[in-house]
C-alpha cells in the first residue's frame, strides 16, 4: 500500500531550529569576544545598536508617512464617491477594504525595514494558511457577503429594511458587517455573510406602499353603511392616494370574513412610503374613535348558551 506523498515546509525544521536558536548562538560569541578583546566587542556592539536603531528610525518615518498616505487616500475616496453620488453602502465598503489592504502593506513594509525576513515569514504563514483559514473562517464568509451584497444590491444605504429578526435603516457596510439603525436610535451590525444568504425585506424599494387595515364589528351592524363611514374616513385623509396615481389604487373596503364573534372588514389603501405610519396609526384612532359615533360597535368574545328543560 502506498502512502501519499506529504508536500513539505518551504522550511525545513532543522532550518526553523537554527533560526530559533540564532539569538542564543550570538549572546554566546558576544560574551566570547567581550571576554577576549572587550574594546572590540564593544565597539561592534555599538555599530549593531546603531544600524538598528536606524532601521527602527525609518520604520517609524514609513509608518508616519504610510499612515498619513492611508489617511489622505480614504478622504480622497470618499470625496470622490460624494461628488459621484455613489451609493453610502458601497462607498463605505470599498473604504473599508482598501483601508485594510494598505495597512496590511504598510505592516509588511516596516516588518521589512527593521530587517525580519519577509520570504520567510510568508513561507510560515502559507505553512500555517489552513489554520489561519479555519480560524478566520466566519470572516471571510462575511467579506464573501459583503461582496454578494455589493454584487446584487439588495438595498442601500438609506433603505429601510428587516433582516435576521431586525428592521431598521441600513447606515453603512463595511468589509464584515452591514450597519443598522432601529427606530428607537440603536445601532445593530448585522453579519454580512448571514444576511447575504437569508431574507431580506426591503420596505424603501418602491416609492408606494399599501396599508391593509382589518376592522371587526359586531353581527347585525348594517354592512352598507359601515363601508359608507368607514369610506367617509379615507376620503377625509389627504394622504391617501387613488388610480390616478402611479402604481397606486382606489381604496377598497369589503367584508373579507364572517367571524365567531364579529364581521371582520378589510380595509386597503396606498400611500406614499413616507406616510405610511403616519397614516397607519391616524386611520386607526379615527376608525376607534368616529365608527361608535356612527352607530357601530365594536365586538367582543361572546358565547351564546341555551337551556333546555327535560322531562321527567
Amino acid at each position: 500500500m502506498m502512502l501519499p506523498l506529504i508536500q513539505k515546509s518551504p522550511i525545513s525544521e532543522e532550518e526553523i531550529i537554527n533560526r530559533a536558536d540564532s539569538a542564543k548562538v550570538a549572546w554566546q560569541q558576544f560574551t566570547e569576544m567581550l571576554a577576549a578583546d572587550p574594546g572590540t566587542a564593544l565597539q561592534h556592539l555599538g555599530r549593531q545598536a546603531i544600524q538598528f536603531g536606524l532601521k527602527v528610525l525609518a520604520a517609524l518615518v514609513i509608518y508616519i508617512i504610510g499612515a498619513w498616505l492611508i489617511k489622505r487616500v480614504k478622504k480622497g475616496l470618499q470625496r470622490m464617491f460624494a461628488r459621484r453620488q455613489t451609493d453610502k453602502a458601497m462607498a463605505s465598503f470599498i473604504t473599508s477594504f482598501t483601508s485594510i489592504a494598505l495597512n496590511i502593506v504598510l505592516i509588511v513594509l516596516i516588518i521589512g525595514t527593521l530587517g525580519v525576513n519577509t520570504t520567510s515569514l510568508a513561507a510560515l504563514l502559507a505553512a500555517g494558511g489552513m489554520a489561519i483559514g479555519m480560524a478566520l473562517s466566519g470572516t471571510l464568509q462575511n467579506f464573501a457577503g459583503g461582496l454578494m451584497i455589493m454584487a446584487f444590491k439588495p438595498f442601500k444605504a438609506g433603505d429601510y429594511i428587516e433582516a435576521l429578526g431586525y428592521a431598521g435603516v441600513v447606515s453603512e457596510v463595511t468589509i464584515v458587517g452591514t450597519h443598522l439603525t432601529t427606530i428607537d436610535n440603536r445601532k445593530v451590525i448585522l453579519p454580512n455573510g448571514a444576511l447575504s444568504g437569508g431574507n431580506i425585506v426591503n420596505y424603501s424599494s418602491f416609492p408606494l406602499r399599501r396599508i391593509d387595515l382589518p376592522v371587526s364589528v359586531e353581527y347585525g351592524t348594517d354592512a352598507a353603511a359601515c363601508k359608507e363611514a368607514l369610506l367617509r374616513i379615507i376620503r377625509e385623509d389627504g394622504r391617501i392616494l387613488d388610480a390616478s396615481a402611479p402604481g397606486a389604487a382606489d381604496p377598497f373596503v369589503a367584508v373579507q370574513k364572517l367571524d365567531s364573534s364579529s364581521v371582520n372588514f378589510i380595509v386597503r389603501v396606498w400611500v406614499k412610503g413616507s406616510d405610511y405610519w403616519g397614516a397607519w396609526f391616524d386611520l386607526n384612532e379615527r376608525i376607534y374613535t368616529e365608527l361608535p359615533q356612527a352607530g357601530i360597535r365594536f365586538p367582543f368574545p361572546q358565547l351564546d348558551v341555551h337551556l333546555r328543560t327535560m322531562g321527567k
